[in-house]
C-alpha cells in the first residue's frame, strides 16, 4: 500500500513539475480575492464661524452653518473620493484596438497566469477561461506547447506570460516614439526581470513550508481546479505531500536558509525600488507593478502572504494595486 502511495505522489509530482512556463512552479498558488481599497474621508470642518454663533448666536443660525459644514464636509469627502477612483482608474483602451476574443487556458492558481490575468483586469479586457486539468491536460490537447498560461487572441495562440504581456501591449497600447520614455523603460524591464528570476522562486518554498500550509495551499487548489471526485483527494493529500518535498529541493537549489526570511526581503527590497512612488510607474502601476502584483496575488491570502504583509511594508502597495486593477473583465461562463 506504500508503495502504491508513493508512486502516486511521485507521478504526481512529475505532471505538477512540467506544467508551467517555469516548470516548477506550476499550480498550486490559491488566488486571492481583491479587496477594493476603502476612499478616506475628510476632517476638516468649519468651526470658527460656529464657535462665534455658538457663544451669543441663534440657534437657527447655527443650525445653518452646521448644516453648510455638513455639506461642506460631504463634499470634500466625495471630491477625496473621485480623486482616489481617478488617480487609480484602470488604463483606457481604445474600442477599436480591443481584440474581440480573448481565451486564457490556465490553473487558476499559477502565478504566472495571474499575471497575465493582472494585465488584462487593468486594461479591462474582456477574456473566457478554461481550467486546464494537470494531469490529462486534456483541454490543450489541440496545442504543441504543454504549458501555461497560454492565451489565444482572435484565434492567434500567444504563450509564456512575459511574452504574451508584451505582445498584448503592442497590440492595446502601440509604443510611444518619446526617448524621454527610455529611463522608465529599463526601469520597468529591470524589475519585470526580477520577478521571473527571483521574486517567483521563492514562492513554492514558502506556500509548501510545513505539512499544513501544503495542505492549506492544495485544499483550495483541489477546490477550484479542474479534477474529477477521486482526483481532488489523490491531488490534495498525495500532492500536498509532493511538493513538500519538492520545496526543500528548491530551497537547496536557490540557496534559501529560511524560507520566510527570502520572502520578507524580497518584498522589502521591492518597496524600496518604488523609492516613496505610489508605484513604480508613478501615479500608474506600469507591468513590473502588473507583474509583481500577479504573482503574489495567488498566496496573498494564505499564511505565507499573510505574514508578508504583516512583517514587511508591502501592504499598502499592495492595497493601491487592488484598487488600480478593480473588479476583473473575465467573461462567467
Amino acid at each position: 500500500m506504500r508503495r502504491v502511495s508513493t508512486l502516486a505522489a511521485s507521478s504526481l509530482s512529475r505532471a505538477i513539475l512540467s506544467s508551467s512556463e517555469h516548470h516548477h512552479y506550476k499550480i498550486l498558488f490559491p488566488a486571492a480575492s481583491s479587496f477594493a481599497a476603502n476612499a478616506g474621508s475628510s476632517r476638516r470642518w468649519f468651526s470658527s464661524p460656529v464657535g462665534s454663533i455658538s457663544s451669543g448666536g441663534s440657534p437657527s443660525a447655527t443650525k445653518v452653518f452646521l448644516s453648510l459644514g455638513c455639506l461642506a464636509a460631504s463634499a470634500a469627502a466625495g471630491a477625496s473620493l473621485l480623486a482616489e477612483k481617478e488617480a487609480y482608474a484602470k488604463e483606457p483602451v481604445k474600442l477599436d484596438l480591443l481584440p474581440k476574443e480573448v481565451v486564457l487556458y490556465q490553473y487558476e492558481s499559477c502565478p504566472f497566469c495571474n499575471k497575465v490575468k493582472a494585465f488584462l483586469d487593468y486594461y479591462d479586457v474582456p477574456y473566457k477561461v478554461v481550467e486546464v486539468n494537470p494531469l490529462s491536460k486534456k483541454e490543450i490537447k489541440w496545442s504543441d506547447y504543454k504549458k501555461v498560461p497560454i492565451l489565444v487572441v482572435d484565434g492567434e495562440q500567444l504563450q509564456d506570460s512575459s511574452a504574451i504581456i508584451d505582445q498584448l501591449r503592442n497590440k492595446l497600447s502601440p509604443p510611444a516614439k518619446s526617448s524621454s520614455l527610455v529611463d522608465g523603460d529599463d526601469e520597468e524591464k529591470k524589475w519585470r526581470r526580477w520577478v521571473d528570476d527571483h521574486l517567483v522562486h521563492v514562492l513554492s518554498p514558502n506556500i509548501y513550508r510545513n505539512a499544513s500550509e501544503a495542505l492549506e495551499s492544495f485544499d483550495y487548489f483541489t477546490s477550484n481546479g479542474n479534477f474529477s471526485f477521486s482526483e481532488k483527494y489523490t491531488v490534495k493529500y498525495a500532492g500536498a505531500a509532493a511538493m513538500y518535498f519538492v520545496s526543500k529541493k528548491l530551497k537547496k537549489k536557490y540557496n534559501i536558509t529560511d524560507e520566510r526570511a527570502a520572502l520578507y526581503e524580497a518584498a522589502e527590497t521591492w518597496v524600496d525600488a518604488l523609492d516613496g512612488r505610489e508605484f513604480l510607474g508613478g501615479s500608474k502601476p506600469n507591468l513590473a507593478d502588473l507583474a509583481v502584483y500577479g504573482v503574489l496575488r495567488p498566496i496573498r491570502y494564505l499564511r505565507s502572504g499573510k505574514d508578508m504583509v504583516e512583517h514587511t511594508r508591502i501592504g499598502e502597495w499592495y492595497t493601491r494595486m487592488e484598487s488600480a486593477i478593480g473588479e476583473s473583465s473575465r467573461i462567467k461562463a
